[in-house]
């Protein structure tokens, strides 16, 4: 886990319950707890700030950071995403974008296909993607000042469930997807028991809690989150979102200590879950 990874982690899953900001010692202590020398998170924290997702202040003789509403719009599209699943049946659109971006701008259309991605829809073509799900007019929001990107969106039905599912098997590696979600289960479903046994107390139940939002988070860049209607026989991902939503609830507690000790400050709620 890089330290750059580490500081947004700890603001996401520990920090916005404790006012949302921190002393640079205290963010350094808790970095340390991921063998993150004192030198390296300082040119972190320095970087962060200059690049717009952190902002600091002073208190006294020390140095006060928080994030920036930027990253902390960052933090909750993902933490949205990392927590929450679609539920109820599927009506049957699929919601189609079509793109074109000039060939001069490569760089934009990298970056719309990112976005595309994490939305949820994918690639049945070149320039053609789907989604069981409506959210083109967030694709269309969040490219709305880019005069070179020209988006057409459309609803569509396809010919029956046969057809639906081989327009899912087509957009999307569920094969290398499942895989994936095969060999997360097989890492921390065996560790469920200890968890609820209360084995990892301190710091290592910080780590813990923390590595496993690190593992768990590429999933929602990567799963569409598809209906059950579209999904393969004896597809696991709902059986790994819940034992991460589980081992992460159990983690709470110790972990939480662990902050709260090092930090010598009472929990704060101004921020929501």
């Amino acid at each position: 886990m890089q330290a750059r990874s580490l500081v947004f982690d700890l603001f996401g899953d520990f920090l916005r319950y404790r006012d949302g900001d921190i002393r640079l010692r205290n963010l350094s202590a808790l970095l340390d707890c991921f063998g993150v020398p004192g030198s390296t998170a300082r040119v972190v924290v320095t970087r962060l700030r200059k690049e717009g997702w952190l902002v600091s202040r002073r208190d006294g003789r020390e140095t006060v950071y928080s994030l920036s509403d930027a990253a902390w719009a960052l933090l909750d599209e993902g933490r949205e995403r990392i927590f929450h699943r679609v539920q109820g049946p599927w009506d049957g659109q699929w919601h189609m974008v079509l793109y074109s971006v000039p060939e001069s701008e490569r760089g934009l259309r990298e970056q719309l296909r990112k976005k595309l991605s994490w939305f949820g829809f994918g690639a049945l073509s070149s320039g053609v993607w789907v989604s069981p799900h409506d959210r083109a007019g967030r694709v269309q929001a969040a490219f709305a000042d880019e005069r070179a990107v020209r988006l057409d969106v459309f609803r569509s039905r396809s010919t029956g469930h046969d057809a639906d599912r081989d327009i899912a098997a087509r957009s999307w590696d569920l094969a290398a997807l499942g895989n994936a979600y095969a060999e997360f289960l097989g890492t921390y479903a065996p560790r469920l028991a200890g968890y609820r046994a209360g084995d990892l107390q301190g710091a290592a139940a910080l780590v813990e809690r923390v590595r496993l939002v690190h593992d768990y988070r590429r999933f929602p860049f990567h799963d569409p989150d598809l209906p059950r209607e579209l999904l393969p026989e004896c597809w696991q991902g709902r059986q790994a979102h819940e034992v991460f939503l589980e081992a992460h609830g159990l983690l709470r507690g110790p972990a939480e200590a662990w902050v709260d000790a090092l930090l010598e400050a009472p929990l704060a709620t101004s921020r929501a879950s």
